[in-house]
């Protein structure tokens, strides 16, 4: 994994004290893309800035002495880049700026306008906790409040009312949000099934949470809207999955009807001679199935080798391994959106190594 992006910091208390009222957000998450593939922005993975571009406020400009003629022209200029009605950003320090940047900015921009205390949940949690949302739209903040409390749901926010226990509570840099835990559960009854075992499987492999905690958090929410979905998910999710590309895949096989496959298969020579490591195997049938992110070869490079010594270090280690009698599928990204193509590939690897 990579390096942290650091943002500022500034909360205060809601006047009943009873809950942090999020000013600024300071989040640490990963820098680097390599998990995530190139179509990291759309994982919701990102390459973030040190820091978020500062919020300007329509409360505090009035107070610094503009007028809301001035901060309309602003906006029409382009000077100013809204993030939600009465909140903006410099539109320079705005260039650039992720799908996962404009989200914390916009939490901090909507949490500012919260009637009650309330804690970040669902995706934008998961954006807070840095975990990949595939094909999820970041266009409203998720909160959540303890019943009896009633939802003041807007364009820019929306409000779950359901149980959460202080121990699904934690904070994140000041910020008020659930757990790892809790967070993959409320994506798991919020989401798609492949977004949310992306995210699951992120949480796993970083150690966020555990399959335990999954499960035994899960049975307080039997019951629950989406609790089914929520233990699909739970049930599906495998720590060892290394990418969003390796997760997709995971879900492609299994919609085909596939045997569920072994991951990280570790292939030897006769001898004890180790020849390396596939995503994906069935060690019986000595197949072996291979997801190649764009990035892959770059996150493999030793100090001083280039890109091409990469790849054609690879193409060796395939040539071993199929010299070694194993059968070799092979699909990159946009393979993943081309129906049945990756489970054809598969299955014909599989026909290929089962005697006639």
């Amino acid at each position: 994994m990579g390096g942290v992006g650091v943002g500022r910091v500034q909360c205060s208390r809601s006047s009943s004290g009873a809950g942090l009222w999020i000013v600024g957000v300071d989040v640490h998450i990963p820098t680097s893309i390599g998990r995530w593939g190139p179509y990291a922005d759309q994982c919701g993975g990102m390459s973030v800035p040190a820091e978020l571009p500062a919020l300007i406020l329509r409360p505090l400009a009035l107070a610094d002495g503009y007028d809301d003629k001035e901060i309309a022209r602003n906006r029409r200029s382009g000077l100013w880049s809204p993030v939600r009605r009465g909140a903006y950003v410099g539109s320079a320090s705005a260039e650039g700026l992720t799908r996962r940047d404009r989200h914390r900015l916009l939490i901090q921009a909507t949490s500012t306008k919260l009637r009650r205390p309330a804690v970040v949940s669902h995706v934008s949690a998961a954006v807070l906790h840095g975990l990949p949302l595939w094909s999820v739209p970041l266009t409203a903040v998720h909160v959540t409040r303890n019943p009896p409390a009633k939802s003041d749901s807007d364009r820019n926010l929306i409000c779950h009312v359901c149980r959460l226990d202080p121990d699904e509570v934690t904070v994140v840099d000041g910020v008020a949000v659930t757990t790892p835990t809790r967070t993959v559960l409320d994506l798991g009854r919020l989401i798609g099934f492949t977004p949310a075992v992306i995210a699951a499987d992120e949480a796993l492999h970083r150690g966020l949470t555990s399959p335990a905690f999954l499960s035994s958090s899960l049975e307080n929410m039997h019951g629950w809207r989406g609790s089914r979905n929520a233990a699909r998910v739970v049930n599906f999710a495998d720590g060892r999955s290394e990418s969003v590309g390796e997760s997709r895949s995971r879900v492609l096989l299994a919609e085909a009807g596939l045997p569920t496959p072994d991951l990280q298969v570790l292939v030897y020579a006769e001898g004890g001679f180790f020849l390396g490591r596939g995503d994906f195997g069935y060690a019986a049938d000595k197949v072996l199935g291979e997801f190649d992110g764009q990035v892959k070869y770059g996150r493999l490079l030793r100090p001083g080798q280039s890109a091409g010594e990469s790849v054609f270090e690879e193409k060796r280690r395939e040539d071993a391994i199929r010299d070694a009698g194993w059968q070799v599928a092979r699909w990159t990204w946009p393979d993943l959106d081309v129906r049945d193509l990756v489970a054809a590939r598969v299955q014909r690897a599989l026909a290929r190594s089962r005697p006639s």
